[in-house]
């Protein structure tokens, strides 16, 4: 999954062991191109706790799992997965 290859390519560059406020020092300032909008790398880092990173693929994957939900397409949508027990579910559409 690649939502943002210049954050990539920053990360890759970036020396570790590296925490969440030294990325956002260094790199806050950088737009995120999403799927449905941007997003400042400063607003995604700093939905997480304070961590270090050992390696740039640790700051990645932390990246990927703080961005919003403009990072997704239909929040909540799944054509594969049941409801779970005891929820009502969603309303089955056929299109």
């Amino acid at each position: 999954m690649r939502l943002f290859d210049d954050a990539t390519d920053l990360y890759d560059a970036h020396s570790y062991p590296a925490t969440t406020a030294d990325l956002i020092e260094a790199y806050g300032d950088q737009e995120l191109e999403l799927p449905n909008g941007t997003e400042t790398l400063s607003a995604v880092l700093g939905r997480l706790d304070d961590e270090t990173f050992q390696t740039s693929d640790e700051a990645r994957m932390a990246t990927y799992s703080a961005v919003s939900d403009s990072a997704v397409g239909r929040v909540g949508y799944s054509d594969r997965d049941p409801s779970c027990p005891g929820l009502d579910g969603h309303t089955h559409l056929s299109l």
